[in-house]
């Protein structure tokens, strides 16, 4: 095992979310969309906080294999909570790596998507796009 983390939340998407020795807290509340006041994060922020992140770090790794300097890379992750016919998500990664080649970028964002572990997660899960930008 190389890392563990954990959260405790209480209160559930109205409640406050803690990380492990209280280094972050958030209050929780539901997004205006879905009848909520709108105040304080939702678990679908943070998902697509810590996609974002953990695919760019996955992308910038392989993009080396395919001749891309991915220092600038950018990567945004857009999570939607369905509720038509149950809750559930899905989600798009917008890559961007600016001056390369759009085609080599395509390649390593698929090849990326094969070793962010949240990518693979997901994978068969939940309908996953991804998009070059």
């Amino acid at each position: 095992m190389a890392y563990v983390t954990r959260a405790t939340t209480s209160g559930g998407r109205n409640g406050r979310a803690v990380l492990e020795g209280g280094v972050l807290g958030l209050a929780m509340g539901f997004p205006k969309e879905l009848g909520g006041a709108g105040d304080g994060h939702n678990p679908e922020q943070l998902f697509a906080l810590g996609w974002s992140s953990c695919y760019c770090q996955a992308l910038m790794l392989i993009a080396k294999k395919h001749g891309i300097d991915a220092q600038a890379a950018k990567v945004t992750c857009e999570v939607t909570l369905n509720t038509e016919g149950g809750f559930n998500l899905a989600a798009e990664l917008k890559i961007s790596v600016p001056g390369a080649d759009k085609d080599k970028v395509q390649a390593a964002a698929e090849e990326a998507h094969t070793v962010c572990p949240y990518s693979k997660a997901t994978k068969g899960n939940i309908p996953v796009k991804l998009t070059v930008v």
